[in-house]
């Protein structure tokens, strides 16, 4: 297995995605001209207006939080603790360079999602970059490779890294054995996931704000402690990255060290171009009625994740003097330290509790995928889903008992195999999300509310739902479908 799993991740992460991920950022970076810089409060318009009521999705606020509960977990603690440890102050800058233009990535692959969902079992919206590229590339086979992906890795592999963590936090600070975590945490996902999409969205919708607006506020209080300190820090982090400056004792490697350890936990942090978030964003009904503004909503969930709640973790880490480069101490239990060191025991307590709302959420937000991926396969059946809710609680009580290294490597490959299925579909697909972009916004030029109208893109007449998108909108406008 380990030598399996080696090869895959040198294939993935040595050769395909260490470069793939930040050119195709960078690609619709340009193609969208800075969407995510040139229309930053797009991203906020779309979550404050709830849909009408609606059984068939849910809202887009709810979307965002389901995204954030599997993108803030375990990444943003214990991730980033690992990046330092491998890659120095300077892996962090790379995390911001996948984050910044990640949220183009994450804009195009939502808004795909969007466009090709269709309605699922009991009416519920279905959808995600299997669907699109089933539907968008007419290439079903390989949508059905990338929703084995989906369900190995975020369904399982995944959840077994957010219980790891867990397990690992809580032993250490209150010496509650990993067994006994796994299994009360077991207990308490049954409880939500078997309650479907609907729960976890309820669920997310209360848990997330909450959980996230704490830790900031923790953080905010240690950097206002140590207010002085903060730029020599952010220096830090940039000198490292570009090669400016090298610390003492440091990571072998140097700036492709830094490189290439914040890329695989940026990605492994904010999901961006992996399309995982595509499938929870296609179950949203949006707000406008256009597909580009569930891309705007996912977007705005990696600026969160990546440059506010993991640049407070780091930033947190390299103020407390308990940092060493490639030292014996990472992940979680170098959070823990330098909480510690900070704010004195209370800090290894508040770390353990954050990780445990940070990675429980992540476990349920990651089935929320798998359900959508099981519905492409067929296999939407709830006898079907049964028996894929059972195996998550199995997995969490097994990743609750394996080694960091083991469990992250794992996680490593399948996430790899994933992505680079995921950034070939929507690279296929881009010149659909600049048309669908230049719509939105031609729109908004206009003094109206954007609505998509399927008409306009005569071109997509058999890929997408017509019960979804052909009707008629607000002004007046009435489909191709409808007027014959």
């Amino acid at each position: 297995m380990d030598a399996i799993i080696g090869f895959l991740n040198t294939i993935f992460w040595g050769y395909v995605l260490i470069y793939g991920l930040l050119a195709v950022g960078v690609y619709f970076t340009i193609r969208l001209g800075g969407i995510q810089f040139r229309h930053f409060g797009e991203f906020f318009r779309v979550i404050r207006k709830a849909p009408e009521t609606d059984d068939q999705g849910i809202t887009p606020f709810q979307a965002l939080t389901v995204s954030l509960a599997s993108r803030v977990g375990v990444g943003n603690i214990a991730g980033v603790a690992v990046a330092l440890n491998l890659g120095g102050p300077g892996a962090i800058f790379w995390m911001w360079m996948v984050a910044l233009v990640g949220m183009a990535t994450a804009y195009s692959e939502s808004t795909l999602a969007q466009l090709y969902k269709t309605h699922g079992p009991r009416g519920m919206y279905r959808g995600g970059p299997a669907f699109y590229i089933s539907h968008g590339m007419n290439m079903p086979w390989l949508g059905a490779i990338f929703s084995v992906c989906l369900i190995l890795s975020f369904g399982l592999v995944f959840n077994a890294v957010q219980a790891n963590s867990i397990a690992q936090a809580t032993q250490g600070a209150f010496g509650i054995p990993t067994w006994l975590v796994g299994l009360v945490i077991a207990g308490l996902v049954a409880v939500v996931i078997f309650g479907g999409i609907r729960k976890i969205a309820a669920v997310a919708e209360k848990v997330v704000p909450a959980m996230a607006g704490v830790y900031l506020l923790v953080a905010l209080i240690i950097l206002i402690m140590n207010i002085g300190e903060v730029p020599g820090v952010l220096g830090q982090i940039v000198g490292s990255a570009l090669g400016f400056s090298e610390v003492a004792g440091g990571v072998t490697g140097g700036v492709m060290a830094a490189m290439m350890n914040g890329v695989k936990r940026g990605l492994f942090s904010n999901e961006a171009g992996m399309g995982s978030a595509p499938n929870i964003a296609a179950v949203a009904t949006p707000v406008p009625h256009h597909p580009s503004s569930q891309g705007f909503v996912q977007a705005l969930g990696v600026f969160i994740d990546t440059l506010v709640i993991c640049t407070c973790t780091a930033v947190i880490i390299l103020l407390s003097g308990v940092y060493v480069p490639g030292g014996e101490e990472t992940g979680t239990v170098l959070t823990q330290s330098a909480l510690t060191a900070e704010i004195g025991a209370f800090g290894g307590y508040f770390i353990a509790i954050a990780i445990f709302f940070f990675a429980f959420t992540s476990i349920i937000g990651n089935y929320s995928y798998s359900e959508n991926a099981m519905v492409y396969l067929g296999a939407g059946d709830p006898k079907y889903l049964t028996i894929l809710r059972s195996a998550v609680v199995l997995m969490v009580i097994w990743g609750s008992l394996q080694a960091v290294s083991t469990v992250f490597n794992a996680a490593d490959a399948s996430m790899g195999l994933m992505a680079t299925i995921n950034l070939i579909a929507i690279v296929t697909l881009s010149g659909t999300v600049i048309k669908l972009t230049k719509d939105y916004f031609a729109q908004r030029a206009q003094g109206i509310e954007p609505v998509f109208h399927a008409a306009d893109y005569p071109e997509l007449e058999r890929g997408i739902e017509h019960a979804i998108w052909y009707r008629e909108s607000v002004h007046g406008r009435v489909s191709g479908e409808e007027a014959g």
